[in-house]
């Protein structure tokens, strides 16, 4: 806790995802449990490039999504005592208001702002745009839940 960036590895010991679908790289300006910004390294190599698109890859929508989600996990989790986070899992519970304005191309740093609107017990709440620079590639809002892990 207290730190305002964490890396890979670092967001690893926080979530359960894994190569390929642990999405963020990064996780930098944490305001603790009220918001930060991830890095995705879009990579030409992407599992998804060879199918979506062939010749005209697109990183999907609901990997996007999937991303906000990774990164309101992570900022949550670093935020909140380790003892209360240990053997917990935030898992996603609603999507609203998701809309894709332009299209994320691969060999990109994709930026997800996110910011926790709201937490009521085990749910939170959040929102976040994602930008390549300064152009907006897409924003949503969303809710999780802290769950206990089996």
């Amino acid at each position: 806790m207290g730190k305002d960036s964490i890396n890979k590895k670092e967001i690893e010991n926080l979530l359960p995802h894994r190569e390929p679908m642990l999405l963020i790289d990064k996780l930098i300006n944490i305001v603790p449990l009220k918001s930060a910004t991830a890095i995705v390294n879009v990579n030409k190599d992407a599992f998804f490039v060879q199918g979506h698109f062939p010749g005209q890859p697109v990183m999907p929508g609901v990997l996007i999504v999937e991303a906000f989600g990774q990164a309101a996990a992570a900022l949550t989790a670093h935020g909140i005592d380790p003892k209360e986070y240990e053997n917990k899992l935030v898992y996603l519970m609603s999507v609203e208001k998701a809309k894709f304005r332009n299209p994320v191309i691969p060999d990109c740093e994709l930026h997800l702002e996110i910011e926790a609107v709201r937490s009521h017990g085990r749910v939170w709440k959040y929102k976040g745009i994602a930008k390549v620079g300064e152009k907006k590639m897409a924003d949503a809002q969303w809710s999780a839940t802290i769950v206990d892990r089996k």
